[in-house]
């Protein structure tokens, strides 16, 4: 039943910001989403045969806060080169990408460029961190133009993870900010999957993404 009343939800957001993207209504829904129970504070559980603390890759992004998503401070925006960069970056070739998105597409020289972790979701996935890995993100300030956010930083068990800059600072002029993320395992084996976050914050708005990370060391014991 999760599907409709994230539609629902999807719709009423649309009708209130009928300027949104696609990208950007889902944005607000995971960023605000909550990942312990809204009444309690007390941990969401995944139920199976063994019943265990919820994770990233039980509820996504957590649980579909609708009045959060409302006002989400910042989004997470994409438009269509957005996702003909990804296809690009995965090696894609131009007359692929041309079937997929209906017109011509250009990948600066028919060359893949930039990074499939670059692409803007408001998620951070790395399934085979080896070392360290650097990465953008770019948000969208839709709430008070002049505003100040300020990162907070939960990293993946074993993992440091580095923000830069760690302010961002938005007026009338400056809607739109970037921001790089480096992420270092200290891990010297394979490891499982390890989650954490990463949080914008200016006294009114909590806007989380999740991270996930599995490090793949190599076998150096190998043939």
């Amino acid at each position: 039943m999760a599907a409709p009343h994230v539609a629902g939800i999807a719709a009423l957001l649309k009708s209130m910001h009928p300027n949104w993207s696609p990208a950007a209504i889902k944005s607000a829904l995971i960023t605000t989403a909550w990942t312990t129970d809204a009444y309690s504070g007390e941990p969401i559980y995944a139920m199976g045969d063994i019943p265990k603390i919820a994770d990233p890759f039980d509820y996504g992004g957590g649980v579909t806060n609708p009045n959060g998503a409302r006002n989400p401070g910042l989004v997470y925006d994409m438009g269509t080169q957005d996702y003909i960069n990804y296809l690009c970056a995965m090696g894609y070739k131009e007359t692929s990408i041309k079937q997929l998105a209906g017109k011509n597409s250009e990948c600066h020289g028919g060359v893949a460029s930039g990074s499939i972790l670059d692409i803007n979701f408001p998620s951070i996935t790395i399934p085979n961190l080896k070392g360290s890995v650097t990465l953008k993100r770019t948000v969208t300030n839709v709430g008070n133009p002049n505003s100040k956010y300020e990162v907070i930083i939960d990293p993946p068990q074993g993992t440091v993870v580095e923000v830069k800059p760690m302010y961002l600072l938005f007026n009338p002029k400056v809607r739109t900010m970037s921001y790089t993320v480096t992420i270092s395992t200290s891990h010297k084996i394979t490891t499982e999957y390890y989650f954490g976050s990463l949080t914008w914050v200016d006294g009114m708005h909590q806007v989380r993404i999740p991270i996930t990370v599995k490090t793949e060391f190599p076998n150096v014991f190998g043939d």
